[in-house]
């Protein structure tokens, strides 16, 4: 039975059913519409980045930036133990293997002091995950890539609107991926995006999104037919997801000062349970940009979490943990991991809690909520 105060839920802002009435009346169903290139457009004003290609999944956008970087086995890619799977798999799918490395113990994010260590000669890539949309230390390691001749890669699943010194997230790296699914701030569904940053990858980039054809200049007129010339896969949303998205791309400032103000009430109103309890309230630095995806907490043992997470439940609440290690996971072992590799990765994935934030949560409802959470002190 769904829980009476969810962890999530989409948000339906009111035009995501016309648009796509609409594009079903243009007849143009499949990829790269009118609303596909709305959606672009809107995203590469939003970050600022060269070029954005909209894709099926966040996933898939990472999958794209494999293939544009040639990766072959034997190829290394340095990535966060604290991270989803996909961050991972995109790589390993091209016969890449996973280098995991620690993430800081403030912002959760990958620690830019451990990257140096390993680096060897097949290192190709750096993903940088932004936690929680709070930017990772991008000078470091933007710094370390250009000395080793390595891509850095921001896996901005979370933080789409959010910024680094100034600099829009999504802009910085190489390469940067955007995912629209249920959870996330904005959505289709199921949807993501793939921004380029280097213009010089722009066109295969186009190329490894249509089949590896080079159907797109034919529809250009650039060329009299179009045929394979290259690697690529089938990355396109169709116009339905497209029209859900650009309804939630119009509406985005709503919805981001809906969700700032929900993050704002919980770091607000939970800081004098937190101090009292020694519970970590999110470190948000004062040179980055949040975009409010996510409020988390860290208790200070896993039992804690555990009853804290049961008592909500009781009270109909639904909260929720985070990544488990990627390096202690019985693929991770496979590429060498094991535990003690990532120490602060281990500790806080056993103690971060996720508790309800989405643009529809209402007030009585972020109330209880807090109210919940305040009542709890069996640590």
């Amino acid at each position: 039975m769904p829980y009476r105060i969810p962890f999530n839920r989409a948000t339906l802002l009111g035009n995501e059913l016309n648009y796509i009435a609409e594009a079903v009346e243009r007849g143009h169903l499949a990829g790269d519409g009118e609303f596909t290139r709305r959606c672009a457009r809107i995203l590469e004003q939003e970050t600022g980045a060269k070029k954005a290609f909209l894709t099926t999944s966040c996933t898939h956008a990472l999958e794209m930036t494999a293939l544009l970087l040639d990766l072959q086995p034997g190829d290394e890619v340095i990535v966060p133990s604290f991270a989803f799977v996909t961050t991972v798999n995109a790589y390993v799918l091209r016969g890449a293997t996973p280098v995991f490395v620690d993430v800081r113990p403030d912002t959760l994010n990958l620690d830019e002091r451990l990257i140096e260590e390993r680096i060897t000669p097949r290192t190709k890539a750096i993903v940088a995950l932004h936690y929680a949309g709070v930017a990772c230390e991008m000078d470091a390691i933007q710094r370390i890539a250009d000395e080793h001749g390595i891509t850095v890669i921001e896996d901005n699943a979370h933080g789409l609107f959010g910024e680094y010194r100034g600099r829009k997230l999504g802009s910085i790296g190489a390469f940067a991926t955007q995912s629209f699914h249920e959870t996330k701030n904005l959505t289709c569904g199921e949807g993501g995006a793939l921004l380029i940053n280097d213009a010089s990858a722009i066109e295969r980039a186009e190329i490894v999104r249509e089949k590896g054809t080079d159907r797109s200049r034919f529809f250009r007129g650039q060329v009299d037919k179009y045929s394979w010339v290259d690697v690529g896969s089938s990355y396109l949303p169709s116009e339905v997801l497209a029209a859900f998205l650009f309804a939630q791309l119009e509406g985005r400032d709503e919805i981001q000062s809906g969700r700032g103000a929900i993050w704002q009430r919980y770091s607000d109103e939970l800081a004098g349970w937190a101090s009292a309890h020694d519970v970590r309230m999110p470190v948000v630095p004062e040179h980055c940009t949040q975009p409010f995806h996510m409020f988390h907490v860290l208790l200070p043992s896993m039992d804690a979490r555990t009853r804290l997470i049961d008592e909500l439940k009781a009270k109909d609440i639904l909260t929720v943990f985070h990544y488990l290690p990627l390096h202690n996971s019985e693929m991770g072992r496979r590429f060498g991991g094991k535990t003690g590799d990532c120490p602060v990765t281990e500790d806080i994935s056993e103690r971060l809690l996720r508790l309800p934030l989405f643009h529809g949560l209402s007030a009585d409802d972020q109330s209880e909520v807090i109210d919940a959470v305040s009542a709890f002190d069996a640590f």
